[in-house]
């Protein structure tokens, strides 16, 4: 349309990025043999050669309602025919009207106010300066195997290794994640042991008075662990009487992925002091947000704070579309129904497989953990690999993660259809059968 041409080689484009790309962008490549893809249909997408796969990964949890979904498309579309962009130095009714329709689907009876940001990451830098700011302390917590962004301040309360880096600011103490597979308490320990040591790491680690805790409500890179029942009601409880602000991180969790509420947090009745969100809120248009109550975000009116396409018309049509279409296509219980029906046949697969040590997960967040032996839990990452590799012979597309590479993630689109899962399972099926 625009007369550049395209090389959709595989192997041109591979050559082009080892010699154009960073070193820094080397090591973030799934499969041993490059992948390029050239078309996405709500949850399939389709490589150079024009075959077919299912995507469970999402491109990263980023696509919620469908690869190119029709109304989000047009919606942007639309307004890039208008106007492209508008700094927020001016006013534009669309990026007003998203957060007016954003904060409605949050809980009710709070003076909530809206930033938005470029991506998850920047939300995250910005919600623990609001936290900062507001409470006037310093230090935060933060859980082990968390994963919030890779900006030098996210990487902060990043709790893997592989993600961080030198010259990351301080004040961020870390406490064990609430896994209850392979937590520091034993299986199935509940929420009490991980909130007492909530407490010990306020009264050792930090100044005894804390800005804040940030807390996905399901951690998304670091294998699909969910929140025992309690968890996020109990923190926030310590974490306030300390002095400090409960930040919860609804970037791969929120927006119905979850099946069972429109937010993660949701699950336990809390209500969190800041929201952090991106990823599904565009599905595939750069936009994140940080949603805060007013009286919280009124101190940062002190100082300049600015997101160059932050509030992006474009981008922000698009997330008024995918709002839309939640609610039209009613895909919170799409994610439920399908979630329900996958994480069975994958329960069956665990039954048959015995590499498998734990599947979990809610709704479309789903997660298959590899272990050598199911007693001692030992990590598997070699079969986790390999049984990746034979997914994409099988037309799945989904995410190795974890701290030890050896959790298969599932965080499809959430327009997966049960026709989908049995085609899911029998590809699963045959990629741990190849191994043999």
């Amino acid at each position: 349309m625009t007369g550049l041409k395209t090389d959709w080689a595989i192997d041109a484009t591979a050559a082009r990025r080892n010699k154009f790309y960073a070193a820094s962008q080397h090591k973030f490549i799934p499969f041993k043999d490059p992948m390029v893809f050239k078309k996405g249909s709500m949850q399939y997408l389709y490589d150079a050669e024009d075959r077919q796969y299912i995507d469970l990964l999402g491109m990263n949890v980023c696509i919620s309602v469908g690869h190119s979904h029709p109304k989000v498309v047009a919606a942007a579309q639309e307004q890039a025919a208008e106007l492209t962009h508008c700094t927020t130095m001016f006013y534009h009714p669309v990026p007003a009207h998203l957060a007016e329709e954003l904060t409605a689907t949050l809980p009710q009876g709070h003076d909530w106010v809206v930033h938005f940001t470029n991506s998850g990451a920047e939300a995250v830098d910005l919600a623990m300066t609001i936290a900062r700011t507001y409470t006037g302390h310093q230090d935060l917590l933060a859980l082990r195997t968390g994963y919030h962004g890779p900006t030098a301040a996210a990487q902060s309360v990043t709790g893997i290794a592989s993600w961080r880096h030198p010259g990351m600011p301080g004040h961020v103490a870390f406490v064990p994640e609430p896994n209850q597979y392979r937590g520091i308490f034993g299986e199935n320990a509940g929420a009490a042991p991980y909130l007492d040591e909530i407490e010990r790491t306020i009264s050792s680690a930090t100044e005894g008075r804390i800005a804040g805790m940030i807390v996905e409500s399901v951690q998304g890179y670091g294998g699909i662990i969910a929140m025992p029942k309690g968890y996020l009601s109990g923190a926030a409880e310590r974490v306030r009487a300390a002095g400090g602000l409960f930040i919860a991180d609804e970037v791969q969790a929120g927006f119905g992925r979850t099946g069972d509420h429109m937010w993660g947090f949701e699950a336990d009745g809390v209500v969190p002091d800041i929201i952090v969100m991106a990823k599904g809120i565009g599905n595939g248009f750069p936009l994140g947000a940080v949603v805060t109550h007013k009286k919280i975000a009124a101190p940062m009116a002190e100082k300049f704070m600015f997101h160059t396409y932050g509030a992006n018309p474009t981008s922000c049509a698009a997330g008024r579309a995918v709002l839309d279409v939640i609610k039209t296509d009613k895909v919170q219980q799409n994610a439920k129904t399908v979630g329900g029906a996958l994480y069975q046949r994958l329960l069956d697969l665990k039954d048959k497989h015995h590499a498998i040590g734990d599947v979990r997960g809610k709704g479309l967040m789903l997660a298959i953990e590899m272990v050598k032996d199911r007693k001692t839990k030992e990590p598997d990452r070699e079969t986790t690999a390999a049984v990746f590799e034979n997914c994409r012979d099988s037309g799945l597309i989904l995410s190795k993660s974890g701290p030890t590479q050896s959790v298969l993630r599932m965080v499809p689109p959430m327009c997966l259809s049960l026709e989908d899962v049995e085609v899911v399972a029998e590809g699963l099926d045959q990629a741990f059968s190849a191994l043999k």
